[in-house]
């Protein structure tokens, strides 16, 4: 989720609980204060019939019509010191209409002159109030919905506003990529964090750019400087291996030496190609049929593991031509075929498929790889295999970004699965 969009729902969200709450006290305030009047109208209209009551009791004992009604009963001496005012809600039968209506009731006593006590009820019709309360519930909801779209709409214009500094650094970030020169930041803002934002992320990619050119001059300048004594070591020892005075155990001590210098050569060769190819030394392309190269890179590497007895079956669909250097092809294949043919077991299985846009290699395997690790250099799933020195995929996956093939791994039924797509 983005940051603007979190951020907006949270505040959306605090906004829309503090309006409901402000609502919700403002209506109950506005009811607790149309009660109160109401209320207060009662009170003035039982003062004013009590004073009528005490000066004509013979004349008014009931009184009925729309909107108020009043009862007068006696009650005991009891009764009429115990009695306490009280206000409430109740239903009243209108004869005229044939229906009940809801009213507000004030239950109160008075003492008339020959000392007796009589109760009164004073009802009033809460039909005006009702209409009243529902008018304002109505506008306040009206009101709260109108309120809280404006600030979620203010509140998204100005967050959009205020994270567009960090839009555009993310974007001169996207653009920022190893072994390319570091883009111009354009990127002003009045915000001060965003400001040291800046500062930090062009300082860190900067050092980072340096770090990378530093990288890859040690890697190629090393691999240079090793050829010489590689060479000389390879032909000391080689004369040493012609000596007559040898003895067999010497010699297999030889040997040794042979395959493990053989090993460094390889390596030596495998950092020398990958900072050739992340320098951009390969810059010629031209159109390769993937078929034969393929076939040829199948059929030379089962003659070097014939003792394997790898079965291979091919599914062609098609012809699949792409455009790159040739010698980076071979070794872009060369080192998938050869892989697949490293780690299939004894008997194994190699399937091939070739689209006209995808070329999928699946070898037969015991367990999967690492699928986060599998590309990183020197990563071995058998530090036990003499034949790998951890940079072949590795340079696989550099000659395929180059060429903005995307590169895939798998494990599938038993066979890991390496996917090249885009291929064309």
């Amino acid at each position: 989720m983005k940051l603007v969009h979190y951020t907006h729902r949270g505040i959306s969200a605090v906004a829309f609980v503090l309006m409901l709450a402000w609502g919700a006290l403002f209506y109950f305030t506005i009811i607790n204060e149309v009660m109160d009047e109401t209320d207060d109208a009662l009170a003035n209209t039982r003062a004013q019939l009590v004073k009528m009551t005490l000066q004509h009791p013979e004349q008014i004992t009931h009184n009925a019509c729309a909107l108020h009604s009043y009862t007068i009963r006696p009650l005991t001496y009891l009764e009429g010191m115990n009695y306490e005012d009280r206000f409430y809600d109740s239903l009243r039968y209108i004869e005229i209409e044939n229906e009940y209506e809801p009213v507000r009731v004030m239950s109160s006593s008075f003492k008339a002159p020959d000392g007796n006590f009589y109760e009164m009820k004073i009802m009033q019709s809460t039909l005006e109030r009702d209409d009243m309360v529902e008018a304002i519930l109505i506008c306040l909801a009206i009101l709260f919905v109108v309120v809280w779209l404006c600030v979620a709409l203010g509140t998204r214009l100005v967050l959009n506003r205020v994270f567009r500094p960090l839009n555009r650094l993310l974007h001169w970030l996207d653009n920022v990529l190893p072994g390319k020169p570091v883009p111009e930041l354009e990127n002003d803002t009045q915000i001060h964090e965003f400001n040291r934002l800046n500062e930090a992320a062009l300082s860190m990619t900067k050092r980072s750019e340096k770090a990378y050119v530093e990288q890859k001059e040690f890697i190629e300048n090393a691999a240079h400087e090793l050829q010489t004594p590689l060479a000389v070591i390879r032909g000391k020892l080689e004369l040493l291996a012609d000596s007559e005075e040898l003895n067999e155990e010497q010699l297999q001590y030889i040997d040794q030496l042979f395959g493990q210098l053989n090993r460094v050569v390889h390596l030596n060769k495998s950092l020398l190609l990958l900072s050739r190819i992340n320098n951009g030394q390969f810059t010629e392309s031209a159109p390769i049929e993937l078929n034969r190269m393929l076939h040829n890179s199948v059929q030379m590497m089962q003659d070097i593991y014939d003792e394997k007895s790898v079965s291979v079956v091919w599914d062609e669909a098609g012809i699949c031509i792409i455009n790159m250097d040739e010698s980076l092809a071979r070794v872009l294949f060369d080192n998938l075929i050869k892989n697949a043919f490293v780690y299939t077991p004894q008997g194994g299985t190699i399937q091939l498929t070739i689209r006209p846009d995808e070329v999928r290699i699946s070898n037969s395997g015991e367990e999967p790889l690492d699928e986060d690790r599998i590309f990183t250099r020197f990563y071995h799933k058998n530090s036990k295999n003499k034949e790998s020195n951890g940079l072949g995929l590795s340079i696989v996956k550099s000659v395929a970004e180059l060429y903005g093939i995307s590169l895939t791994y798998s494990y599938q039924m038993g066979m890991h699965v390496f996917v090249l797509n885009n291929v064309n």
